[in-house]
């Protein structure tokens, strides 16, 4: 494809290749009508189509995805999950912000958690806590600043110093770190392909179906490669991806992140992950470097980031490479099995696109980066929207809406330079 309307990524996803191969679903082909179409096979575009085939049972729903199940953007994060958020700071309006927050977050933890239970989908879901880490005496503030608002708001916790991250984790490289109870790991591309492999009898998915274009005549009508498909209401569930269809191009921003799983480890060596068997760690900067344990004997990195534009291969293993071994000197002969790159969309102001976009067409834009439990419950909430069950205001007010972005050549310039001032705050978390 000339101009691809979607993320095209070159690689394969590096969980789903330790997957056992899945059949996919068959291409969208010749006319078809429908009652809704959900464009996009993610964690929200999934959550919208099963809750619109759970209030409208007799409904007619299309379900397109641009790829396979497994290799889009969904499958490509680091399989974090938690039924709770933590507040920002010890203040009350953080508290209650914070509780505002959990409402719906514990809304779409249920919504996901209902059809993991119900199907058996095994996603390898594991509780793991939380471990928010600091490399550097400015990510130390930030951690305690973070122990802080815990401790404010009663929620148990353990503050970490760097022996005991050693003990756990096996290795020396951060100072300290707080751990909280609220935090699950699992295969987030093992949990997109049960998702989907799982939907109501009234949804039909047809994967490797991208969208080509969209136009309103009296209903929407979609074009993809080798169908036309109309439809009265659209759910686009594509985050940075609408833009290519002409809407919300002020307002997101699309950010290439990489990730890598090691070589599977011998006993001898898998030790050095310490006493814990199931841990994720996050870092105290945005541009830090995320590592969780992978079953027994593997380790996932992930880090970088780059704007609109992805990074060459060669440089992307390097760096992942030196990541993981600058944490694990010991494991200095361990290579890297897979790498991999997905997308994510920013705002400006890290609040989400959400709503009505125009009549009949509806969105779900800008997860910065928190894609399973939000995006599960802002497509929920979306389907419910769009069958009149829901309050457009009610989500706006505790998540707010994305603000506008620069135009180019603005707005790359502004992230080059937030960037590079970001990276040097960063310093070893990265």
């Amino acid at each position: 494809m000339k101009h691809p309307t979607f993320p095209l990524y070159t690689d394969r996803c590096g969980f789903n290749a330790l997957l056992p191969p899945r059949a996919a679903c068959a291409p969208a082909k010749g006319d078809i009508t429908a009652d809704h179409v959900v464009v996009g096979a993610g964690y929200t575009g999934l959550a919208a189509a099963r809750r619109l085939a759970q209030l409208q049972p007799q409904a007619r729903i299309i379900v397109i995805e641009a790829a396979e199940i497994g290799e889009g953007s969904s499958g490509r994060n680091s399989g974090f999950a938690s039924p709770r958020d933590l507040p920002s700071g010890p203040g009350d309006a953080d508290r209650k912000h914070a509780d505002a927050l959990n409402r719906f977050t514990e809304e779409g933890w249920t919504w996901l958690m209902a059809p993991i239970e119900e199907h058996g989908i095994d996603c390898g879901l594991q509780a793991s806590g939380r471990i928010k880490a600091a490399a550097t005496d400015l990510g130390a503030k930030q951690v305690s600043a973070l122990e802080a608002a815990v401790k404010a708001a009663g929620l148990p916790h353990q503050l970490w110093d760097q022996s005991a991250l050693q003990e756990r984790i096996g290795t020396s490289y951060y100072q300290c770190a707080l751990y909280t109870e609220y935090g699950y790991v699992l295969d987030p591309a093992a949990l997109i392909r049960g998702l989907a492999d799982t939907l109501p009898a009234n949804v039909a998915l047809h994967e490797n179906t991208p969208l080509l274009s969209m136009q309103r005549l009296g209903n929407w009508h979609l074009e993809t490669p080798s169908a036309r498909i109309a439809a009265p209401s659209v759910i686009m569930a594509t985050n940075a991806a609408i833009r290519h269809f002409g809407r919300l191009r002020d307002r997101l921003v699309t950010i290439y992140t990489y990730a890598a799983v090691t070589e599977a480890l011998n006993t001898k060596d898998a030790l050095q992950f310490g006493s814990m068997p199931v841990w994720g760690l996050l870092p105290s900067h945005r541009l830090g470097t995320t590592v969780r344990r992978i079953g027994q004997d593997r380790l996932l990195v992930r880090s970088m980031y780059a704007h609109e534009r992805p990074v060459p291969a060669p440089r992307v293993r390097e760096t992942l490479l030196s990541c993981f071994h600058r944490r694990y000197p010991g494991l200095a002969h361990i290579g890297l099995d897979q790498v991999w790159g997905g997308t994510t969309a920013l705002t400006m102001n890290g609040a989400p696109w959400w709503g009505q976009v125009e009549e009949g067409l509806y969105a779900s834009a800008g997860c910065n980066g928190s894609g399973i439990v939000k995006g599960s419950i802002l497509g929920k909430r979306l389907a419910e929207l769009v069958l009149g069950r829901c309050n457009q205001d009610d989500v706006r007010t505790v998540w707010g809406l994305a603000n506008w972005v620069a135009p180019e050549p603005l707005r790359s310039i502004g992230f080059e330079l937030i960037a590079f001032r970001e990276r040097r705050l960063a310093g070893l978390e990265a």
